[in-house]
């Protein structure tokens, strides 16, 4: 007899995790994620410092840049003031030598460069410049029944002057040259000294540039119009002189040769500077607006 078997019922297989893969895959999953977050820190980090450190760099820079900036400046205020001293004590060595020694060379040399030989078709005398731009003055008298007026500078260059106006009174006329020159500074003569050395530099008798020495031997003498405005000295002057400068020791124009007593020596006169300036100004229509040193 045979018995028919029961079948066993067929369980259905689901395949899944085990609990040990579980724990592999999810610390896997969780050092992915550690990794990615301290990469992150340390890329966030980094970038800090990056930026850190360009701050630095650029701070660095800046004050470098600084530095380099005030070097240079320091070395041309240094070379400034070394040409400025250098200049003083050439000053200095010059008004020294013309205080102890008598020597006006250094000052002449300076000076004679704004000196002018004037020329008309009658005449000759002597001015110098006061303007950089060839504005020069001499005596009006000098000019006196000419009908074309020249200039011949240091350089010998003779050069048409051009007739601006002129002072009656004061005996001032003011002409102009073209090009650029060297002028010659207005002292103050209100701080003129009796007995101060001067030098007188002119073209008597048609000798071009030449110079005499003497000292103020008085101020605020009356000339030809009244006026007490002129320095009297023991400076030779002669004809030709007129219109030429009277300079001090420190190279600065006290007076403009003007006149001298007839038959008499080492007499001569010029009119103060201060004068020279207000006529200068009032002829020109304040233009040149020549003032003192």
């Amino acid at each position: 007899m045979f018995y028919k078997k029961d079948k066993m019922p067929t369980q259905e297989f689901k395949p899944g995790l085990k609990r040990h893969h579980k724990i592999i895959i999810g610390s896997f999953s969780t050092i992915i994620i550690a990794f990615m977050i301290v990469s992150g820190i340390l890329i966030y980090l980094s970038y800090i410092k990056i930026e850190l450190l360009e701050n630095k760099l650029n701070k660095n820079q800046l004050e470098t840049q600084s530095k380099i900036n005030e070097m240079t400046t320091s070395i041309i205020q240094t070379k400034e003031s070394v040409i400025s001293l250098d200049k003083s004590i050439s000053t200095e060595i010059k008004q020294l030598r013309a205080e102890t020694s008598a020597d006006f060379s250094g000052i002449i040399e300076d000076a004679i460069e704004s000196v002018v030989t004037i020329k008309t078709d009658v005449s000759q005398g002597t001015g110098f410049i006061i303007n950089d731009e060839g504005y020069l003055i001499t005596n009006a008298h000098v000019l006196a029944g000419g009908r074309v007026v020249s200039a011949i500078t240091s350089d010998h260059n003779e050069r048409d002057a051009k007739f601006i106006g002129y002072s009656e009174e004061l005996d001032i006329a003011l002409l102009k040259i073209s090009g650029d020159y060297n002028s010659i500074k207005l002292a103050d003569s209100d701080e003129i000294q009796v007995g101060e050395k001067v030098i007188a530099i002119g073209n008597p008798l048609g000798l071009q540039f030449s110079v005499s020495e003497g000292i103020i031997s008085g101020v605020n003498r009356p000339g030809p119009s009244g006026i007490e405005a002129y320095i009297q000295t023991d400076a030779a002057l002669n004809p030709g002189n007129s219109g030429g400068p009277l300079i001090n020791k420190q190279g600065e124009v006290i007076g403009i040769n003007n006149f001298k007593i007839g038959g008499s020596e080492n007499l001569g006169f010029a009119l103060e500077s201060n004068y020279i300036r207000d006529a200068v100004n009032e002829i020109s229509g304040q233009v040149l607006e020549i003032s003192l040193v």
